[in-house]
């Protein structure tokens, strides 16, 4: 098992992965807050940690991927306020979405998915102990962390805390001895979803949820947590003050957080107007071209999202299926029981994988790897070797290459589809799009198939050239005749 090298944010430096049990990593991921559908921005995050999480098993370790859902909050109760709704059953609906778009952009779902709502109990119980520490109180039914208990708060953003109080205020309602203290339970306010309290009814600040919830299903000392770098403050920042003051223990070991999400290179926001949800780009770009796009730049950095990459990921992707589908047809063709040429193993696959994904979660890299690939793939496909022996070894060298690339693709979560059942279901679609008639289009390739078993060549000949003049060729292989369009290169 390689051990990888991941950037801590708390300490600002690449260093090596130290889980707390060999061979295990438990990671928890802060999820959304449901009260809308999920933006592009949840796509950079929720893209990142899946190939985290494919990546860390692809090298052998076993991961137990704990992501939560904020259904309890303030934005979900004035949207389901505004639509006359239950609180609860505004919050189901939008879960249902983000699994929708999970599915659509080749997220694998977490092992554990912790809801604020079936985790009350719990948040109760890690307040009564902050209080009991001496590191909260409560007034008036509300109960708030006392910031400047905690000496090491600000470790993780590096914020002083006397430069916060300069910008700190106190909000109309509030109690707080201190401007910087922050809420962990809120008195019951009409028309708000409350439950039973020893402070009276009410329902927790957010920042306590997520301490509760990991520390509930992975223990202390957790060897991963990851989000938004618009996470790190304050919500992070607050989640390591009130775990370590509540449980008396190191909260996580490894801090990794994604880039934020640029549109034409401004920040994307709702009030700059630039701001798309998941769904608004999937009218116009397929999950796996969206998901391509995002793994084009490092996790870490900030991407910038527009047109253009976009139309190129989606190409690439065409690229990748029509290769594959190429080195399977050869394959298929060929003899795999030959002895395969040296680029199989020049190539070197498996080690620069592996090398890439310990580096900091490399995905440009990766992409280069599979791009090295499929270059390979098709330079033996369509410019084979000039020996006639070595020709012989092709079809067992691409077997190779092809069992090394399904590796790489299930890193990266794209490619995993049966290529040639890819490639139809686009070309129908692409088909439909430009007003063909599908089930006409077989028919005439039935007819010509007729005239050709009854030696009517000349018909065989005259039904190809009509398709032709349709924008459709056609390829006759061992197993039958296939068509596509045209211009679909």
């Amino acid at each position: 098992m390689k051990q990888p090298n991941f950037y801590n944010t708390l300490t600002k430096s690449i260093e090596p992965l130290n889980t707390k049990e060999t061979g295990k990593v438990g990671l928890y991921v802060c999820g959304v807050t449901v009260y809308n559908l999920c933006h592009i921005g949840h796509a950079r995050a929720y893209v990142a940690f899946d190939v985290l999480v494919r990546a860390l098993r692809t090298l052998g370790y076993s991961v137990k991927y704990v992501r939560n859902f904020t259904d309890v909050d303030d934005k979900i109760i004035n949207a389901a306020n505004e639509e006359g709704v239950e609180a609860i059953e505004l919050a189901n609906r939008y879960i249902d979405t983000f699994h929708e778009d999970m599915r659509a952009l080749g997220c694998i779902e977490a092992d554990i998915e912790p809801r604020v709502s079936t985790h009350i109990n719990e948040i109760i119980e890690m307040v009564k102990q902050l209080i009991k520490r001496g590191h909260a109180y409560e007034v008036q039914g509300d109960v708030y962390f006392a910031v400047r208990s905690f000496p090491d708060y600000g470790q993780l953003s590096r914020r002083d805390l006397d430069d916060l109080r300069a910008g700190a205020r106190v909000a109309p309602g509030e109690h707080k001895k201190d401007p910087l203290d922050f809420a962990l339970w809120k008195a019951k306010k009409p028309g708000e979803p409350a439950w039973e309290s020893p402070w009276g009814e009410g329902r927790p600040g957010w920042h306590i949820e997520c301490s509760a919830m990991s520390t509930t299903h992975l223990g202390c000392d957790i060897d991963i947590h990851g989000g938004g770098s618009d996470l790190i403050f304050p919500h992070h920042e607050n989640e390591i003050a009130q775990s370590e003051c509540a449980t008396g223990e190191r909260y996580v070991r490894h801090w990794m957080h994604n880039g934020f999400v640029n549109i034409d290179n401004e920040k994307m926001s709702k009030s700059l107007g630039n701001f798309f949800t998941i769904r608004e780009v999937m009218e116009r770009f397929s999950g796996e071209a969206i998901r391509y796009f995002l793994l084009t730049t490092h996790y870490r950095a900030p991407i910038n999202f527009s047109d253009v990459p976009l139309m190129e990921a989606a190409d690439r992707v065409v690229y990748l299926y029509e290769t594959l589908a190429r080195a399977d047809d050869a394959i298929e063709q060929g003899n795999t029981e030959r002895e395969p040429l040296e680029i199989a193993s020049n190539l070197n696959i498996t080690a620069r994988l592996n090398d890439s994904l310990c580096e900091d979660l490399n995905t440009p890299k990766v992409l280069a790897l599979l791009s090295d690939s499929l270059r390979a793939i098709n330079g033996l496909v369509e410019n084979p070797p000039a020996t006639k022996a070595e020709r012989k070894r092709v079809a067992a060298t691409l077997k190779v290459i092809r069992k090394d690339l399904n590796t790489v693709l299930s890193v990266v979560g794209i490619g995993e589809e049966d290529p040639q059942t890819w490639l139809t279901k686009r070309r129908d679609r692409l088909a439909r799009e430009r007003g063909l008639d599908i089930a006409w289009v077989h028919d005439q390739i039935e007819q010509r198939q007729t005239a050709k078993n009854d030696r009517d060549f000349a018909k065989a000949d005259s039904l190809r050239d009509a398709l032709s003049s349709q924008g459709i060729e056609l390829l006759d292989k061992r197993a039958g005749t296939i068509w596509r369009l045209s211009d679909s290169e």
